[in-house]
């Protein structure tokens, strides 16, 4: 260091003061040429360690540069974390929202639903049992056998009909479909007027009237 160096000044004087009141001129000379020549390496190594010095700040100084982005670059990251932390919580809490209302969504129209089945079983049984309570009234005026079948169906078989052949069976089968409406699946023999019946009975809801027709229907038939 430069107190360092004084000080080993100071102590070659002192020496050089001495050393004159002791030896020769040759010596002398010999001495300061040694003097000279270990004063400019002491320059020389002076120079040297303060150009280390200066290097060795600047490296402090840069190594405390980039401690500083290190640490700003940190800080920014924990703060970016933070924030998309913050947008992850508020996405989940949307999506659980959307959820929530999906699902209550459903569960309304599932109530909708469950409601508008329950009023078309309730239609259709309320159709079989006055389709039942009319099976004497028919069979007594008609000749006519009504079963239930499968599928909730009835069949309406009209006997006496083909005066050759009384027993010979005529027959239709009914069903109530999804919108509540009366439905002739199967018609045996076949009529090309049972389609215009089954509009017409949609229509007015005479349901004694419908069934007497197709008997007409049959009966007409028997005489071609």
């Amino acid at each position: 260091t430069e107190d360092e160096i004084t000080l080993f000044e100071r102590d070659m004087k002192e020496f050089w003061i001495e050393f004159k009141s002791v030896y020769g001129p040759e010596q002398i000379n010999q001495t300061l040429t040694l003097r000279d020549s270990c004063k400019e390496s002491i320059e020389v190594l002076s120079a040297k360690w303060s150009k280390k010095l200066k290097e060795g700040d600047l490296m402090i100084d840069k190594i405390q540069e980039y401690n500083n982005e290190i640490l700003q670059q940190s800080k920014c990251i924990s703060e970016k974390e933070e924030q998309l932390a913050e947008i992850k919580l508020n996405q989940e809490e949307e999506q659980q929202k959307n959820l929530t209302d999906s699902i209550q969504e459903l569960k309304e129209e599932l109530a909708k639903q469950m409601e508008i089945l329950s009023s078309k079983d309730k239609a259709v049984k309320e159709k079989m049992e006055r389709l039942c309570k009319s099976k004497v009234l028919f069979e007594e005026c008609l000749g006519l056998e009504i079963r239930r079948i499968h599928n909730e169906q009835l069949q309406f078989i009209f006997r006496h009909i083909d005066h050759k052949d009384p027993d010979k069976p005529y027959m239709f089968t009914l069903s109530i479909n999804e919108q509540g409406d009366y439905e002739v699946t199967s018609c045996t023999p076949s009529l090309d007027c049972i389609a215009e019946f089954q509009l017409k009975v949609r229509e007015t809801n005479n349901f004694s009237a419908f069934v007497a027709n197709i008997r007409k229907a049959f009966t007409a038939l028997s005489y071609k």
